[in-house]
């Protein structure tokens, strides 16, 4: 069965189709559909959502896009949503957090140290409570290395992986997994189909990122966490092995990224 470590099942592009298309994943053969969170505001939105299908599960953070508008009682609210949910065995990671520093805004000296005081304490908050990260590393690669050092917590994702082959190793050697969705089923992706077929299977997890990042099949018409087994064989094509060999990598390396998954499914 597969993992879609990534899919933000809550966006409006799903609306109201979103436990269908939970549903129809199923049957597709996601076993797992986890759905980070973005802000404070969809906090208990995302904790519902997974509650209602079978096949989904949560994790609670800020996402550095959303940091421009967020405050500090969001940071404390995240804490005790966080300790509240320990006893949810749906709730499984802080995320979606990290760095953005693609988007003109978010690069403003002010704007970038608010993400990055917003990324330590949700970095924080993971230390504090033994839990993974998702994180968000766009043209931020080395910048939340750093953080990741300083202050743990000690696995989890780098979600959308493009970085070097050396970055990746720095992510690796500190007990993190790898991101890989439908960006890398397009040829013209050289550098992260480079990643895909070059870096370890074990460093390696599959996510979807839906509705966004759709593979190239799709594109660009929404995303869904239905094409994650073609974007597992595409993996499979990359790296020249079986697909069942991907399933298999991916299945067990989501089981070590996020180990809170373990207790809704078998190793």
């Amino acid at each position: 069965m597969w993992i879609d470590t990534h899919c933000h099942l809550d966006a409006a592009e799903f609306g109201a189709q979103a436990l269908d298309v939970a549903h129809r994943a199923g049957q597709a053969g996601v076993s797992m559909i986890v759905i980070p969170a973005v802000e404070r505001g969809n906090f208990d939105t995302v904790a519902r959502l997974a509650a209602c299908a079978p096949n989904a599960c949560y994790a609670l953070g800020i996402h550095p896009i959303f940091v421009p508008q967020a405050r500090d009682e969001d940071l404390e609210a995240l804490r005790a949503a966080v300790e509240s949910a320990l006893a949810d065995p749906k709730f499984v990671a802080v995320g979606e957090i990290g760095l953005d520093f693609f988007i003109p805004m978010l690069c403003e000296p002010a704007m970038r140290d608010k993400q990055e005081r917003f990324l330590r304490e949700q970095l924080r908050i993971a230390r504090d409570f033994d839990l993974p990260v998702l994180l968000h590393i766009r043209r931020s690669q080395d910048q939340v290395l750093r953080h990741l050092r300083q202050i743990g917590p000690k696995c989890g994702i780098a979600h959308a992986f493009n970085g070097s082959f050396q970055q990746a190793q720095h992510y690796i050697d500190l007990g993190f997994h790898l991101g890989f969705g439908g960006a890398m089923t397009f040829t013209r992706a050289l550098q992260i189909r480079r990643l895909a077929a070059g870096l370890p299977l074990d460093a390696i997890v599959l996510e979807t990122d839906a509705p966004d990042i759709s593979p190239a099949w799709v594109h660009p018409a929404r995303n869904s966490p239905e094409q994650l087994p073609a974007i597992g064989a595409a993996l499979a094509e990359l790296r020249g092995v079986d697909e069942a060999t991907i399933r298999s990598a991916a299945h067990r390396n989501a089981l070590a990224a996020i180990p809170r998954l373990a207790r809704l499914l078998p190793a």
